[in-house]
């Protein structure tokens, strides 16, 4: 490559795509996505019931996931049908809306990881897509946040926490800088959740002794950050066995909690254990494993090694196919958009989007939705700063992503009672006491950086005062109940009492705000082609729709009736042809100044109109305006204004701000000079188009003006808009009408 690469090629290298990392393919190192040489053959060899052979290893050379896998994650009656399908034949099952997805659950129960893995590695993009949305567990999808914070803030954690609620999170996930902190979080999310709704499930992911300890003390109601890994040596180098994790998924559901793991293609390439295996393969033995110990659950797709995965050539199919295997194990999927897997937002939107159309038990494993530098666990792939463009994406294809649009009011009013109930419990507990500067910078904060009050001490004492106390739940509960936040407390007692009933251990299951479980038996996915399956109610389409920037021709109307000016009166009904040579008419549309008083560039009409008077005046010419009552066009309403003028001059000008230069001999669309980009024009444009237009009617040929240079894309933002200002407008010609003369009346 030159030292001095060429200007576009300069360019190119500014763009964010290139801060990502892409690696060249290397099976040595694990950099693979699928079918690396180090792959074993699908085998699986059984007698009497026990497994002796799996996937081309006997079974005195087991690994610990060999062993546990061949014990208790395979379904040996179906195993013989399973492993003898082809692979194509398997795949086309999965893209087949004839064959039920408990048929598919069937077969890929037997078969063995090296078996499944290689069935997926068929399927083409739009097929995942097909495929997961005929095997996701539960039919309704979901959504599941982050809610952390640099200062462990219990103020703005709860705020925050109620304010992903209000979006339509239904599960928050919560992590410490600081781990100490962890008891206080995980308070404080819980409360803020609660006010935020019903229904909410709330984790603290820490180290797994402490978060089982705060799932047995009540303080959260799920887990997931229970890690699985693809190879004997990284489970080793974690302190891990297969048999551990099994316990620990066993001492969560013994206790009511929710629990699932997480692993993800990259993982063992990141920590230098891949044994020349590809990413795909080594996930599938951590998805067998899964269903081994006994997970409702996977959180995977990559997670913390998503860029490793994306860094090499199909590594981003391999995500999506991941997260389909743990559909087929019968688990529930959360799905891993959580980890920043590209600085590119196409790439961005490009992971997730096709996971986002087919839909999932959790569309996100974890969306930031505080900003990105609030996220403990490194920037999400999607954050608070995305959070409008998702909403749009949802209503752009009409899909449940599983959030909606909250209201501005609503959101204040839920932020300061959260704070205010944390605020309350700590208090009454004797966990700590909040300021009224500190409290009222958390209701209105966009992040920690906008909380300068917050004692970076406070959540770490209050935490050892809720493990050496000790706190439960129910304190919690007392409290609130004690302090006025009755319906609060009820929230939170409720769920206690969901967890002794235990139906939220179901598969994939959540609450809604009702309370009522949904999951794999209660809601269980019923897509079987066009017409069935999930599809949002009417209700839930008004709501997926109903983003907060949508605006309607009325909205558009108020906002125009609060710029009215009274400045533009009819002088004269009709308008006469001038005979001054240096007479320059200005038409007005028919909207200018009866029903649209403000341009797209924010001008008034009235000042868009002083400024072209005063060009005209500023080259020694008369001018006179008029409105042409019976067309919109803007040609028509120029030609006509020139006809008119006694230079054969015309200024036309539409009460959207776009105006031109037109002669009286020229054909309605040809004109002297336009500026077609009305959100762009300033008074200084308006004031050159008037010079411009003198010269002509002097004689003189001007410089043309251009229209203003922008970077911005601008359609997007004004298209709509010019629809409604365009409807007003076309309300106000009257076919036939007298072209008005008009006077500018000016305050005295």
């Amino acid at each position: 490559m030159s030292d001095h690469p060429i200007g576009r090629f300069r360019f190119m290298d500014t763009q964010n795509v290139n801060l990502d990392g892409f690696a060249v393919p290397d099976p040595t190192l694990g950099l693979v996505a699928f079918g690396s040489a180090g792959d074993p053959e699908p085998s699986l060899v059984v007698e009497d019931g026990r497994v002796i052979e799996l996937d081309g290893r006997a079974e005195a050379d087991f690994d610990v996931i060999d062993a546990f896998v061949a014990a208790h994650g395979l379904d040996l009656a179906a195993a013989p049908e399973a492993m003898a399908i082809d692979e194509v034949a398997f795949a086309r099952m999965l893209v087949d809306p004839a064959v039920p997805r408990t048929e598919v659950v069937r077969l890929a129960g037997g078969m063995t990881p090296a078996k499944l893995a290689r069935a997926l590695a068929v399927l083409r993009p739009a097929e995942l897509v097909m495929a997961m949305t005929k095997c996701r567990a539960r039919r309704t999808p979901s959504n599941q946040a982050h809610v952390t914070n640099r200062s462990d803030d219990p103020l703005l954690l709860a705020a925050d926490a109620a304010t992903a609620a209000a979006f339509g999170f239904r599960e928050i996930e919560t992590t410490v800088p600081v781990l100490g902190d962890a008891p206080s979080n995980a308070v404080a999310v819980s409360i803020g959740a609660a006010v935020g709704s019903p229904g909410v499930l709330v984790q603290c992911s820490v180290e797994e002794a402490l978060e089982l300890e705060l799932g047995m003390r009540g303080l959260v109601s799920y887990a997931e950050t229970v890690s699985l890994y693809g190879t004997e040596q990284i489970f080793v180098d974690g302190d891990d066995t297969p048999w551990s994790k099994a316990f620990l998924t066993s001492a969560y559901a013994s206790r009511g909690v929710k629990m699932r793991v997480t692993s993800g293609g990259g993982a063992e390439a990141l920590m230098g254990g891949a044994q020349g295996c590809s990413m795909f393969y080594l996930e599938a033995r951590c998805v067998a494993l899964a269903r081994a110990i006994g997970a409702q659950g996977v959180q995977n797709g990559g997670i913390d090694s998503a860029a490793v995965a994306g860094a090499v050539p199909g590594g981003v199919r391999s995500l999506m196919a991941e997260n389909l295997m743990v559909m087929l194990r019968g688990l529930e999927a959360c799905t891993g958009n959580d980890a920043l897997m590209s600085e590119s937002d196409v790439r961005r939107t490009s992971r997730t989007h096709p996971i986002f159309i087919a839909g999932s038990d959790f569309i996100c494993s974890g969306f930031g939705s505080i900003q990105r530098y609030d996220n403990m666990f490194g920037p999400s792939q999607w954050n608070a700063e995305d959070l409008d463009d998702y909403l749009a994406m949802q209503r752009d294809w009409g899909v449940d992503g599983g959030l909606r649009t909250a209201s501005e009011p609503e959101v204040a009013r839920l932020r300061e009672r959260a704070v205010d109930a944390v605020r309350a419990v700590y208090r009454l507990l004797g966990l700590a006491d909040f300021d009224d500067i500190w409290a009222a910078q958390a209701v209105d904060a966009a992040g920690s950086k906008d909380v300068p009050a917050a004692d970076l001490m406070t959540p770490l004492a209050a935490s050892r005062l809720i493990r050496d106390l000790p706190i439960t739940m129910l304190e919690v509960i007392d409290a609130l109940a004690e302090t006025g936040f009755e319906v609060e407390a009820e929230r939170m007692l409720a769920m206690l009492r969901e967890r002794v009933r235990g139906d939220y251990l179901q598969t994939a299951a959540i609450f809604d705000e009702q309370l009522r479980v949904l999951s794999a038996v209660t809601d269980p996915n019923d897509y079987a082609g066009p017409g069935t399956g999930y599809s949002p109610t009417p209700a839930r389409q008004v709501e997926i729709d109903a983003i907060r920037q949508q605006r309607s021709v009325g909205d558009i109307q108020l906002e125009q009736e609060r710029s009215r000016t009274e400045a533009l009166q009819v002088s004269a009904p009709s308008a006469e042809a001038g005979h001054d040579p240096r007479e320059v008419v200005i038409g007005l549309s028919p909207a200018a100044g009866r029903a649209i008083w403000r341009t797209l560039c924010g001008l008034t009409v009235v000042e868009a109109l002083d400024e072209l008077l005063a060009g005209l005046e500023e080259e020694g010419c008369t001018a006179r305006v008029v409105r042409v009552n019976d067309s919109l066009d803007l040609g028509r309403i120029g030609l006509t204004a020139a006809r008119l003028a006694g230079s054969g001059i015309g200024i036309g000008l539409q009460a959207k701000g776009t105006a031109l230069i037109h002669r009286r001999d020229l054909a309605p669309l040809a004109n002297l000079e336009l500026y077609s980009v009305a959100p762009t024009l300033t008074r200084a444009a308006y004031r050159r188009l008037g010079i411009n237009a003198g010269r002509h009617a002097k004689g003189a040929t001007p410089e043309p003006e251009r229209n203003p240079y922008s970077d911005e894309a601008i359609e997007a933002r004004y298209h709509t808009t010019v629809v409604s200002l365009v409807a007003i407008e076309r309300g106000c010609v009257v076919p036939g009408a007298p072209v008005e003369t008009m006077t500018l009346q000016r305050e005295a």
